[in-house]
């Protein structure tokens, strides 16, 4: 393994980077364990279905509650398929490939994510722009709550 010297004294003195062991950093997989993309899914699915019931109740509208899911159904459905193409090439046999695969289904998702909400005006009759635009962003905010209640994880290192 190749060591790069610090540019300066300063920048020596100031690096407290210590690399880990491998008995370290097994200790550390097992505190962190991965969160599995489809509990994701699952979870902003949940959510989608009950931002759409609060504000078909909120509003007594049903056009606000469909308006709600379908902008939920536009970060489920795209995120669905970006869990399923990266968890298929998973395994490839370079990093770079994986990289590339990453980005390439980053950008489907970011796709289809628009060519959902453009076609939302003719797929959902009497849309309400706001009950999607919240359906949206509530269900897409889930994927930081997946990672602060991972299970097995402690708040503090």
């Amino acid at each position: 393994m190749k060591t790069i010297a610090p540019e300066t004294k300063t920048e020596a003195e100031d690096s407290d980077f210590k690399p880990l062991t491998a008995q370290e950093a097994e200790q550390w997989r097992r505190r962190n364990p991965p969160v599995s993309p489809w509990k994701v899914v699952l979870g902003q699915s949940l959510v989608g279905v009950v931002v759409a019931l609060v504000a078909w109740m909120w509003t007594q509208d049903v056009r606000a509650g469909w308006s709600a899911a379908y902008g939920s159904l536009a970060v489920v459905v795209p995120a669905a398929l970006f869990a399923y193409g990266v968890l298929r090439q998973k395994s490839a046999p370079r990093p770079g490939l994986v990289m590339l695969g990453f980005v390439g289904w980053e950008a489907a998702k970011i796709v289809l994510t628009i060519a959902l909400l453009v076609a939302a005006p003719r797929v959902v009759p009497g849309l309400n722009w706001l009950a999607l635009v919240a359906g949206l962003v509530i269900t897409m905010k889930t994927y930081w709550v997946a990672l602060m209640v991972r299970p097995g994880v402690r708040k503090t290192d």
